[in-house]
């Protein structure tokens, strides 16, 4: 058997374990183990995009229990894609953490393999359980990491987050056990042939049980109006938590893909769809309602951080037009604002540092004492959130908005992206102004701005001119994704491969 699926796991696993039994001291130690399993990932990731992006659907079958029985780990186009981003925004978020911010708090590298554990768990996992899983240990990180530093404000986030997620968790085990009284089974290939096959019988405990997993999702991701606890909660994060905090909204986006595509596609018998019609009005609403929180925001971090909701809302509206062209500009979109977003919120935390006690905040009487370095920074990851050219958010909503012309609702999603972008150019035009305008004098920081700190960075925001760079390589990637994801039969037939091999007992026979 191959293990490399399973080596995204296993490797922030390992590091895990050491970092507990020999770490947690603060010392270089844990700073060696956390940098070299991290910095391994990102090949790992690679090798799993370059085989999928043959077409091959890799499977792990934990125990080697024949199908649909145990645990699998899948690698298709899609998983592989998210592997590698989570894998390049965790290095660059974890090189800056390695400056300073790592020591504001206890047991950091520990707590950030175990998100990164949760996080590649989520992408890789071949059932609704360890589905479950995954999430509540990217979690119960998650908790820590927004405590990370301390403060009232923290602590104040992360009681809202602990409340509303372990809200969601329940509602999660209700939903997947009315999926499993229905069918008998939580492997996503063996519900992907069951669901399609169900009778009229089993329609209303499917429909209640996959109407509960999109309100998970939907909270995880963000979207109104379950996304409310995300800027207050992102907003007061440490720098490097909040930059690996930009993909955790694309987690609940890559599990409503997930389900969309394969367990209740326009194939699903009486919960074809089901998704479908919610999607679209959903990914409106919560581009409106972001759009008006990032003009509302007098500060940098909040305003990144309503950032991130509209472009949970963008992806959202995007799979709401239900086509495999609007699938691949999702894919494209993604990419960009998580690599960018998680950059900004990197930029912020040193515009903070070197304006002193002025912050990130939208005042006139204080400028920033690196001017080039800083301003040309946030020029670029404004360009390239805000998707003016010519850098990839450019393309990425053109193409984004072609996807819409044949759609019924095409002409609200052209109006909302149209004037959503305008308001979100004017906005940043406005903070920048305020941060970099020479309105005052500059106050010597306390703290100079790492050479690392300043790489990590500009790697993030600078991911938006290498898509561009890449665009064609790209999109003939996300195409042949949605092309994949809409012809779930090679992950079905790949997954219960091995049904019906039984595995014998040590011992008991077999070669």
């Amino acid at each position: 058997m191959n293990h490399l699926p399973i080596m995204p796991v296993m490797i922030p696993l390992i590091a895990g374990a050491l970092l507990f039994l020999i770490g947690g001291r603060g010392g270089g130690l844990d700073r060696v183990i956390g940098v070299t399993a991290t910095v391994a990932l990102l090949p790992v990731a690679l090798l799993l995009l370059q085989v999928a992006g043959t077409g091959q659907v890799m499977v792990y079958y934990d125990g080697n229990w024949s199908a649909p029985f145990g645990i699998v780990l899948v690698v298709d186009r899609l998983s592989a894609l998210m592997l590698c981003l989570n894998a390049l925004l965790a290095l660059a978020s974890l090189l800056y953490a390695i400056t300073g911010d790592d020591r504001l708090g206890p047991r950091f590298h520990l707590l950030f393999q175990m998100q990164l554990l949760g996080i590649n768990g989520a992408f890789l996992t071949g059932d609704l359980f360890n589905l479950f899983v995954f999430f509540e240990i990217l979690l119960i990180a998650s908790y820590a990491l927004q405590f990370h530093g301390g403060g009232k404000v923290r602590v104040r986030a992360t009681l809202h987050l602990v409340v509303l997620n372990l809200i969601g968790s329940s509602v999660f085990l209700i939903g997947i056990g009315a999926i499993y009284a229905a069918t008998g089974t939580l492997n996503l290939a063996d519900l992907a042939v069951k669901v399609a096959a169900a009778g009229t019988g089993q329609a209303g405990l499917l429909k209640t049980g996959g109407i509960l997993l999109l309100l998970v999702f939907a909270l995880k991701a963000a979207l109104v109006p379950l996304g409310f606890w995300l800027p207050p909660a992102y907003s007061v994060a440490c720098a490097p938590v909040a930059a690996l905090f930009a993909i955790m909204t694309k987690v609940g986006i890559y599990a409503i893909l997930r389900l969309q595509g394969l367990v209740f596609g326009p194939e699903a018998g009486p919960a074809a769809s089901l998704f479908t019609p919610w999607l679209l009005p959903l990914g409106l609403i919560t581009v409106v309602v972001a759009t008006f929180g990032i003009l509302a925001s007098n500060e940098l971090r909040r305003l990144l951080a309503h950032l991130v909701v509209l472009s949970a809302g963008t992806l959202t509206l995007t799979l709401g037009l239900d086509s495999p062209s609007a699938v691949a500009s999702a894919l494209f979109y993604l990419l960009n604002s998580t690599l960018v977003g998680g950059g900004l919120f990197l930029l912020a935390d040193l515009i903070a540092r070197d304006r002193g006690d002025a912050g990130t905040s939208f005042v006139t009487s204080q400028t920033v004492s690196s001017p080039l370095l800083l301003g040309s920074l946030f020029f670029v990851g404004a360009i390239g959130v805000a998707g003016l050219p010519p850098l990839a958010g450019f393309p990425a909503k053109l193409y984004l908005l072609q996807t819409a012309f044949l759609h019924p609702a095409g002409n609200w999603v052209f109006s909302v992206v149209l004037i959503s972008g305008l308001l979100v150019v004017v906005a940043l035009s406005r903070a920048g102004s305020a941060i970099f305008w020479r309105t005052g004098k500059a106050q010597k920081p306390a703290t100079g701005i790492a050479s690392l700190q300043s790489a990590a960075t500009a790697s993030l925001l600078l991911g938006s001119a290498a898509l561009m760079i890449g665009a064609g390589v790209t999109t003939g990637y996300t195409q042949a994704t949605a092309v994949q994801l809409a012809d779930h039969t090679g992950y079905v037939e790949a997954v219960m491969e091995n049904r019906g091999v039984v595995v014998l007992p040590a011992g008991q026979g077999g070669s």
